[in-house]
């Protein structure tokens, strides 16, 4: 087995590569081979796995001698099958790095053929309850504002940085129209497939809608769902996993994205998008942080809030056809259980039910409202 360490050409960074390829449906012997490398140390009759199950794109393994509680954790994840045609992996492994530096995510251990190895943050995966916690929810809007902070230039060039989002819709469109791969996944009966020339209209009405709205573009998470996400009580603090779809984008989409995902994913139910209440507060909360980070004022106005509460609401909407495409794709060709036609038309119904709460918003409507919600506005 080769090792080799890769490094990008601006010199930043090294990394580990293992020129391993492991079989997803009998990945033990694979992830034995990396650890005979990666942890030496470790005999291998001791090692012990553990499997997590909450992913719907990757396998993940976790692997530690001793106590999972108490001794060190190396995480597995084997990339789901054709990924690669709609996720740029060595984008992903430059997120890790830069992420890591800057204190905001795990450290990456290596990659291999078809797959990475990283660190094992400590830490709950959160739930329905946690996520609605003022203390817990204003963690996160702390975290995604020292994310966003992070500038170009700290990554290593200083090329412009331009909005992933259009190129990656426009990209998942057309694997999706172009994909005559079998369908993989067993689905409800019956199940309704989203209308491609509906979505293609509505992306079209979004693209002229959106491009004309004032959100800065900056570093982005861009899949914060519950699960990724990681609360240590003890500690205080929050950290983000899982940067497969990171990269420079609207900040308001990043934000908007992160309160969709309060509607779940097995059973999504829009009627637990946040309250109006709680994205004020969540709003404050990270515009104190996001103006901090860039060393200004962190005084936060009412205006501020509602100027960023209608951005976020607008590019809400465009979420629900990005995931919608992913899930059209997904049922293509993941071997994972899970009913991606069903979830694609889920996100189809939401997003034409908030389209029409959403997508004529202005903000003079707010700013001639009494102040309700959070009281600091």
């Amino acid at each position: 087995m080769e090792m080799t360490r890769t490094m990008p050409n601006d010199g930043h960074y090294k990394r580990l590569h293992l020129d391993v390829c492991i079989d997803e449906r009998t990945p033990r012997h694979g992830i034995s081979e990396l650890l005979k490398k990666l942890r030496p140390e470790w005999k291998p009759e001791d090692i012990q796995f553990k499997a997590f199950t909450e992913g719907i794109t990757n396998q993940l393994m976790g692997c530690y001698v001793g106590s999972m509680a108490e001794d060190p954790v190396v995480l597995v994840r084997v990339y789901g099958q054709r990924t690669e045609l709609f996720l740029d992996r060595e984008k992903e492994l430059e997120m890790f790095q830069v992420l890591h530096t800057h204190g905001c995510g795990p450290e990456l251990f290596c990659s291999f053929s078809n797959g990475i190895c990283y660190e094992f943050i400590r830490g709950v995966v959160l739930d329905d309850t946690l996520l609605r916690q003022p203390s817990v929810y204003r963690l996160i809007a702390t975290e995604m504002g020292k994310i966003h902070s992070i500038k170009c230039g700290e990554m290593g060039n200083g090329t412009p940085v331009t909005p992933v989002l259009w190129s990656r819709l426009s990209q998942f469109l057309n694997l999706v129209q172009s994909s005559d791969a079998p369908q993989q996944q067993r689905s409800s009966a019956h199940v309704e497939t989203p209308n491609l020339t509906v979505i293609i209209t509505e992306m079209e009405e979004l693209k002229t809608l959106l491009t004309h709205t004032n959100s800065p573009v900056v570093l982005c998470h861009n899949d914060l769902l519950t699960k990724n996400v990681i609360y240590n009580k003890e500690e205080g603090t929050v950290k983000f996993i899982d940067y497969e779809y990171a990269d420079f984008n609207y900040q308001a989409y990043d934000i908007g994205n992160h309160f969709n995902e309060f509607a779940g994913i097995d059973n999504v139910d829009s009627s637990l998008y946040p309250s109006r209440e709680l994205q004020f507060d969540w709003l404050s909360a990270y515009l104190e942080s996001f103006k901090s980070c860039n060393a200004v004022d962190s005084t936060v106005s009412r205006e501020e809030v509602l100027e960023l509460y209608v951005q976020v609401c607008k590019f809400s909407l465009v979420a629900h056809l990005f995931w919608c495409l992913w899930a059209l794709l997904q049922a293509k060709h993941s071997t994972i259980d899970f009913d991606f036609k069903r979830y694609a038309m889920a996100r189809f119904n939401y997003y034409f039910e908030k389209k029409q709460e959403f997508f004529g918003m202005r903000l003079p409507q707010f700013l001639q409202e009494p102040r309700a919600g959070h009281t600091d506005l």
